[in-house]
């Protein structure tokens, strides 16, 4: 495993982040591929294992299981002072009253809750889950700052908005002299680059790292296109992202193909190659459901694209909308 430190801060991570979206009791929540406890934590002790260090979950993960089955297993399988937690708020959590958002009462409320499915006193690393058009950001960002004081968190994230409101919350934490955002969790793979227009050039500027989402396009890139697994089929969210680019990305998906048959490399590992190679991006955050998986994921860290590989897979890229989620 390889190491680096998350954007400007001192803080150590793997450059493979484990993404909790899959673990979850089946029936909880909106996804109904998710993995019961046991596979889950195969995974999971798999990782540990392989040095992986960084695990990344949400509270609404599988309406709150994914981040307890995270929690017992790294309470079981690792000392609390070696792994680093992600977790993240916004999302819904019932259809009551101030069970979402990023008001100060959303915020403490979920946080606690968090605090208590993880089974610790404390989150590396806590993301905001999207932007909340519907709080001032000032309360958002005091509330955090709050947090933070109070020892219940040690770094803040942030996640997909637009790079004017990712510029808003890092001014507006800078001119209070609030904790200030330190990492960015985007969508970017080589089917949807159009971060690099904006967000990633200015992660870079400040110093935040970069924690790319959907870094296979949600297997798009590890497989034959139209090949489908039990996620595939369940997966209304995922047909949205690809659905009106799909000739497009055909031909990227192809040529990855290509490249890597000519380095008898699963496609996997090239993708994420790729991304690794890109200076901005601090780790990746893979999702596994397989140990073969996650066996693929680390040996993209392994590769070393030349000049001409990275030119040939950027080259049958054309312009996308910009996804809105």
């Amino acid at each position: 495993m390889k190491y680096t430190r998350l954007g400007a801060t001192g803080l150590e991570v793997s450059r493979l982040c484990l993404g909790g979206m899959a673990f979850g009791e089946p029936g909880r929540g909106a996804d109904s591929w998710t993995l019961p406890e046991d596979r889950s934590r195969d995974l999971i002790r798999r990782a540990l294992e392989a040095g992986i260090t960084f695990f990344d979950t949400a509270n609404i993960y599988s309406d709150g299981s994914g981040e307890e089955i995270l929690g017992r297993a790294l309470r079981d399988y690792a000392a609390r002072d070696d792994v680093v937690i992600a977790t993240k708020v916004n999302g819904p959590m019932s259809d009551r009253p101030n069970r979402r958002g990023l008001s100060r009462k959303a915020i403490l409320t979920e946080l606690d809750n968090s605090l208590r499915r993880l089974g610790t006193d404390h989150i590396d690393l806590y993301q905001i889950h999207r932007w909340d058009p519907s709080t001032p950001v000032e309360e958002t960002l005091e509330t955090l700052d709050d947090v933070v004081r109070a020892g219940k968190v040690r770094y803040l994230g942030a996640s997909s908005m637009w790079a004017w409101q990712f510029c808003t919350a890092l001014h507006v934490a800078e001119h209070h002299g609030w904790s200030r955002f330190v990492s960015m969790q985007n969508y970017y793979n080589l089917i949807y680059r159009e971060e690099e227009r904006e967000m990633l050039p200015l992660c870079l500027a400040n110093g935040v790292g970069v924690l790319p989402w959907s870094p296979l396009a949600r297997g798009r890139l590890s497989r034959d296109w139209d090949e489908s697994s039990p996620r595939t089929a369940d997966d209304s969210f995922g047909h949205a992202l690809y659905a009106a680019t799909e000739r497009a990305d055909r031909a990227v998906a192809a040529r990855l193909a290509e490249i890597a048959g000519e380095r008898d490399r699963p496609r996997a590992q090239i993708a994420l190659a790729w991304l690794l190679h890109n200076p901005a991006v601090t780790a990746p955050v893979i999702g596994v459901t397989a140990p073969h998986h996650l066996d693929q994921a680390i040996g993209a860290l392994d590769v070393e694209l030349s000049d001409s590989e990275k030119r040939r897979l950027e080259e049958c890229y054309v312009p996308h909308s910009v996804v809105v989620l």
